[in-house]
């Protein structure tokens, strides 16, 4: 008798945990059902995708808030996590050196890459830093990886994102296509907002502590002099920053950009040299989570760093 009331006892148990499982397996896929799995790089990324993708796409930002982008490493966790994706969006041009060891790494056949750069008229590195000192990091390859800060190529990413999407899940197409359209209307008005604006500054020259933003200087007729070259960690020289500190007293250089994820003690000691101001320029390469948690995103940001411009190239 006793063994038939353990036995009983064990059956039962054994159906109400297969029941919670399934249970719980049920509430996951109920929570997700019907959107893409997404995992976005980086942080632009995270917001061109979580614009056109909205309510229709379960999204995830990979690297995470207020990470330095540039050496950042994906965890055993998330490359797990990969094998479930059903689209994985990466910025390329060498911004995630590692998404290659990645890919090779995980087996998910059905996960759809998405270099958000493919198709993007690219500027190489020395094409703007011009000021006698080679860029060091090879590391990152000849070519600017910072595609977004340009709202015009930002659209061309915006594009790939919304075609991954569409192919992933055709179901939904005009929805991914009315939401790209109205991003793309965005993004226009924010180039026609920069273009209007700075064409009225009367100083063109912004040094800033690393080599981010050639893409906007390009668009908008600014000349980028960078502190350091693609690496933000990498330490310039006594004579590069003696080169700088001549460039900045003959043109009359008023301010330098620090960012807000690296250290802005060259910046400050350069401009205590010059008699500068420093102010910041954010690259967007990620956002810290009080900024996330505030309510910014990739317009907003791009916004400020319009009126920092306006307000320090005015002066």
């Amino acid at each position: 008798m006793a063994k038939k009331i353990i036995s009983l006892t064990l059956i039962f148990m054994l159906i109400f945990t297969v029941g919670c499982a399934k249970k719980e397996v049920e509430n996951e896929k109920q929570n997700s059902e019907g959107k893409l799995r997404v995992y976005a790089s980086i942080y632009p990324m995270y917001d061109f995708a979580k614009n056109i993708g909205k309510d229709k796409i379960d999204l995830h930002l990979m690297i995470p808030p207020g990470a330095q982008p540039h050496d950042w490493e994906p965890t055993a966790k998330l490359m797990t996590e990969l094998e479930n994706a059903d689209v994985f969006i990466y910025n390329g041009v060498m911004m995630e050196p590692w998404v290659d060891k990645l890919l090779d790494t995980i087996d998910n056949k059905k996960l759809i890459v998405v270099k958000a750069s493919e198709n993007v008229e690219l500027l190489k590195v020395q094409d703007y830093i011009t000021h006698g000192h080679e860029e060091k990091n090879h590391h990152h390859g000849e070519y600017d990886p910072h595609v977004w800060l340009d709202p015009i190529r930002a659209m061309k990413q915006a594009e790939n994102i919304k075609n991954a999407f569409i192919k992933a899940d055709y179901k939904n197409k005009d929805f991914y296509e009315k939401n790209f359209k109205e991003f793309a209307e965005e993004l226009k008005a924010l180039d026609e907002e920069y273009r209007h604006k700075l064409s009225k500054v009367k100083n063109r020259e912004i040094v800033v502590s690393h080599a981010a933003f050639g893409y906007m200087a390009k668009r908008y007729g600014l000349i980028q002099i960078p502190i350091r070259g693609l690496n933000p960690k990498e330490e310039p020289s006594a004579a590069k920053l003696s080169e700088i500190a001549d460039i900045m007293k003959d043109k009359k250089i008023k301010y330098i950009y620090f960012e807000t994820l690296t250290n802005p003690k060259v910046a400050e000691v350069l401009a205590t040299e010059v008699g500068a101001k420093t102010a910041v320029l954010n690259p967007i390469g990620g956002l810290t989570k009080e900024e996330m948690d505030s309510g910014k995103d990739y317009l907003k940001a791009m916004k400020e760093n319009l009126e920092t411009l306006i307000r320090t190239l005015g002066e």
